[in-house]
C-alpha cells in the first residue's frame, strides 16, 4: 500500500468533503501519522471511513468525524484541553498539536497503556494519559478551556460543563442512535452557557455515562 497516497485520499475523499476546510487541521491530518496510532492487526485499516476495533469492546472514531470535531473545537495554542476517552490516543495527539497541553482519560487499563505508548513513541510531550473514569472529569486540574468526548454519550453531565473556563467549549456526540448529534457547549460566563448543534452523526458509547432512565406508563 502507497501509505502517503491513501493519506492524502483519506483527506481528500473522506474529509475535506465532510466540511472540514480549516487549512490547519487538514495540513495536521497530513503529518499526524494515524497507522502509527492503530492496533497492529488493523494498520491496514488507518486510513478507511469506519470506526476501528481497539479490543475491550471500544472503537476508534472514523477519520472524518475526529476530524470535524477537532475542527469545530477551535483549539488555540495557548489552551488547556481535556479529553475523555484516550481509545489509541490519536485525537489526544492531534489536540496537543494544537493546544498548550492536554490531558487524557481512559477507564481501560490496556487502552490508556496503548495510547499512552503511542503519544510516547511520535514524541508528543504536552499530552498525558491518566486511567480514570473520565464520567466526571478532572475537577481538581479545572478549569479547562476545551473538554472532548471522543464518543457519543446519552446527555453531557453537568459536572463537565462546569469544568470549562469562560470562553470554553465542550464537544460531544449526544443521543441514541439512529439519530444522534455533535454538540459544542460554550461557557459564556458563570451563568450562561451557549449550546450548538452542530451536525448528525453517529459515534461508539463512551463507557461509564449514565444512560437516562425512562418511565413506563
Amino acid at each position: 500500500m502507497n501509505i502517503e497516497q491513501a493519506r492524502f485520499n483519506m483527506i481528500e475523499q473522506q474529509i475535506r468533503p465532510w466540511d472540514v476546510l480549516d487549512a490547519g487541521v487538514l495540513s495536521l491530518l497530513a503529518i499526524v501519522r494515524r497507522e502509527d496510532f492503530m492496533p497492529a492487526a488493523y494498520k491496514t485499516l488507518a486510513f478507511v471511513d469506519a470506526e476501528v476495533p481497539l479490543g475491550h469492546g471500544q472503537l476508534m472514531l472514523a477519520p472524518r468525524l475526529e476530524a470535524r470535531l477537532l475542527q469545530d473545537a477551535q483549539v488555540q495554542r495557548h489552551e488547556r484541553v481535556l479529553e475523555i476517552g484516550a481509545g489509541s490516543g490519536f485525537m489526544a495527539a492531534l489536540l496537543a498539536h494544537r493546544a498548550q497541553s492536554v490531558i487524557s482519560l481512559e477507564r481501560v487499563p490496556e487502552l490508556a497503556a496503548m495510547a499512552a505508548a503511542h503519544l510516547r513513541h511520535a514524541g508528543v510531550l504536552n499530552a498525558s494519559v491518566r486511567e480514570m473514569d473520565g464520567a466526571r472529569g478532572l475537577p481538581g486540574d479545572g478549569p479547562f478551556d476545551v473538554i472532548m468526548l471522543s464518543g457519543s454519550v446519552p446527555e453531557v453531565p453537568q459536572v463537565l460543563l462546569d469544568q470549562l473556563k469562560t470562553g470554553g467549549r465542550l464537544l460531544a456526540v449526544v443521543g441514541h442512535e439512529p439519530m444522534m448529534r455533535a454538540v459544542r457547549f460554550t461557557r459564556q460566563s458563570d451563568t450562561v452557557l451557549l449550546t450548538e448543534e452542530l451536525f448528525d452523526t453517529v459515534a461508539p458509547r463512551l463507557t461509564g455515562f449514565a444512560e437516562p432512565t425512562r418511565f413506563a406508563f
